[in-house]
């Protein structure tokens, strides 16, 4: 559900333009969905897509020895599988998290897109992609040495979400 703050700023932001903002309430429904319409597709409207869709994250704890962290998902730059345990990697460190990959896929903001069967990675936080001649892909990040391997089957999604992202 969106915090009050999230609804002021946006609406505060599109007073200017005009938008009606309408909530339907609907007994039926099992969870909410919000629609835009719109003559045509602006930045503005892409923005507000992307800030309703990071909203999505409920609260994901990260464990590091015997703490328990609550870090921002934004500061993430990868999900990974290491045997058994789930790592969630920022540029320096890496904390387990208790969810599986499909089910942080399902959490997480848009932004975060699978990339291998063993890999999420965070579109936002992606310096570079290197192609290599084997059809397999590296991920570089920004301000650290840190890299992810893209498998083929996943790159032209790769390549999508950066597309959108831009």
């Amino acid at each position: 559900m969106f915090s009050t703050a999230v609804i002021m700023v946006l609406s505060k932001r599109w007073e200017r333009s005009f938008m009606k903002v309408k909530i339907e309430l609907d007994p039926s429904m099992d969870e909410p969905e919000i629609l835009i319409r719109a003559p045509r597709l602006t930045p503005e409207l892409t923005q507000l897509q992307e800030r309703i869709l990071e909203q999505k994250v409920a609260s994901l704890a990260f464990y590091k020895d015997r703490s328990e962290y609550f870090l921002d998902v934004a500061s993430i730059l990868f999900f990974e599988t290491d045997g058994e345990k789930i790592f969630g990697h920022t540029k320096d460190e890496a904390y387990e998290v208790k969810q599986k990959l499909y089910e942080l896929e399902e959490l997480l903001p848009i932004a975060f897109c699978r990339i291998s069967k063993s890999t999420i990675v965070n579109a936002k936080q992606i310096y570079s992609l290197e192609k290599s001649f084997s059809g397999t892909s590296t991920v570089n990040f920004y301000q650290t040495h840190k890299q992810v391997h893209v498998s083929r089957r996943y790159y032209q999604l790769l390549k999508e979400r950066l597309n959108e992202m831009r």
